[in-house]
C-alpha cells in the first residue's frame, strides 16, 4: 500500500502562483510515476502532469506553460508549481501514484482545493 498526503491548496487571485506538494509513505519502490489531476463539481478526474522516477514530464495542453511538476525522490514527494493561475484553474487536485505514464495508478490522495478568484 501507498499512502499519499497533499499539502498548499488555498485562495489565489488570478495571475497568482501555488505549489502543491505530495508526501508518500508505504510501499513507494514500486511506484514509477507520481502525477497531480483535478476536478470539477459534474466533471471527469482529469491529468494536470505526471512524472517519472527518471524525470520524464508529461502535462496537460491547458497548463503546459504555467505548471512545472518536479519531485524528490530522496524525499518521495512530488510538487506542483502552478504559476499564472486562472480562474478556470479552480478545482479539487489529487495526487497520484502508479507505474503507467499517461495514465492514473491506483493510489491517490485525499485532494486539495486551489480556487482562483477574478
Amino acid at each position: 500500500q501507498v499512502q499519499l498526503v497533499e499539502s498548499g491548496g488555498g485562495l489565489v487571485q488570478a495571475g497568482g502562483s501555488l505549489r502543491l506538494s505530495c508526501a508518500a509513505s508505504g510501499s513507494i519502490f514500486s511506484i514509477n510515476v507520481m502525477g497531480w489531476y483535478r476536478q470539477t463539481p459534474g466533471k471527469q478526474r482529469e491529468l494536470v502532469a505526471d512524472i517519472t522516477r527518471g524525470d520524464r514530464t508529461n502535462y496537460a495542453g491547458s497548463v503546459k506553460g504555467r505548471f512545472t511538476i518536479s519531485r524528490d525522490n530522496a524525499k518521495n514527494t512530488v510538487y506542483l508549481q502552478m504559476n499564472s493561475l486562472k480562474p478556470e484553474d479552480t478545482a479539487v487536485y489529487y495526487c497520484n501514484a502508479g507505474w503507467a505514464f499517461g495514465s492514473s495508478g491506483p493510489y491517490w490522495g485525499q485532494g486539495t482545493q486551489v480556487t482562483v478568484s477574478s
